[in-house]
C-alpha cells in the first residue's frame, strides 16, 4: 500500500505525531481530527462559543481537503 502525507500551511499543524492526512493507495485520504485552531495564530478560535468553533473545524477541515485534492462531495464518513 502506498501513502502519501497530505500537508498544508492552511490548516493547524498536528499537536501529536501525526498528519494532517494521509492519502492511501492512491485514491482514499483519511484526514485526522481537526480542533478549533486558527492556522496563522495557532491559537483557540472562540472560547465558548460552539458554533464559532464548529465554523473553524469546517474552515480547517476544507483546507486540508483542497491540499488533498478532494472536496465535500467525495467525503464518505465523518466521525
Amino acid at each position: 500500500m502506498t501513502r502519501k502525507i497530505i500537508r498544508t500551511d492552511q490548516a493547524p499543524a498536528p499537536v501529536g505525531p501525526y498528519n494532517q492526512a494521509i492519502r492511501a493507495s492512491g485514491s482514499m485520504v483519511f484526514v485526522s481530527g481537526q480542533i478549533a485552531l486558527d492556522p496563522t495564530s495557532g491559537e483557540l478560535v472562540g472560547d465558548h462559543d460552539v458554533g464559532k468553533q464548529t465554523e473553524q473545524v469546517m474552515e480547517n477541515l476544507q483546507a486540508v481537503l483542497t491540499a488533498a485534492g478532494v472536496g465535500w462531495s467525495e467525503v464518505v464518513k465523518t466521525t
